[in-house]
């Protein structure tokens, strides 16, 4: 019973100090983007033109996705049906399998740090990163965004190689029963 407890406190070791880290780091930058930025609309220059901080309150979703008067709702909605799911496969997820305990809390640290803005405001979430050359911009974005994306790309990858493997023993099964016959 204690092996068990020990080999559990692995995957949190580092899911929950990754999901905390990151949804600070994101309620923090979006506080000092919106002190030091209102009011929304003006750019500025960090890194020339092609970096630089532009506060933005998007009532959508990414990419400026908007659903019309009720998208708040929606997305409120949907991202805490997306935590549940989430939290199912954080549960799922093998002690060991590190790298998948690390996908799961990006992208649940991401869509907790969103949502937060959603419950908080009906502006919509802060997001103040612009990147882009001259008219050619990336739509604004903010930590969790980036949480979510790369926490949504570390475990596709994650799931990509487990269907590998489980596609691998399965032929591997395959084979081994027709040479037993």
């Amino acid at each position: 019973m204690r092996k068990t407890q020990k080999r559990a406190d692995v995957k949190a070791l580092v899911a929950i100090p990754v999901l905390l880290v990151v949804l600070v780091l994101d309620l923090i930058t979006k506080a000092v983007a919106v002190a030091t930025l209102a009011p929304a609309g003006g750019s500025n220059p960090v890194f020339g033109n092609w970096f630089r901080f532009a506060l933005v309150y998007n009532p959508g979703a990414a990419f400026g996705l908007h659903l019309g008067d009720y998208s708040r709702w929606i997305f409120m909605a949907l991202t805490l049906g997306a935590l549940v799911i989430l939290w199912r496969l954080y549960q799922q997820t093998a002690q060991e399998d590190l790298r998948k305990a690390l996908a799961v809390s990006l992208v649940a640290a991401g869509a907790l740090g969103n949502v937060i803005d959603r419950i908080r405001s009906d502006l919509g979430v802060v997001d103040f990163i612009d990147i882009g050359f001259g008219a050619h911009r990336w739509p604004t974005f903010n930590v969790a965004d980036m949480a979510v994306s790369g926490g949504a790309f570390l475990l596709a990858l994650v799931l990509w190689g487990e269907e590998k493997r489980e596609t691998a023993a399965a032929a591997a099964a395959t084979e081994s029963a027709d040479l037993s016959r």
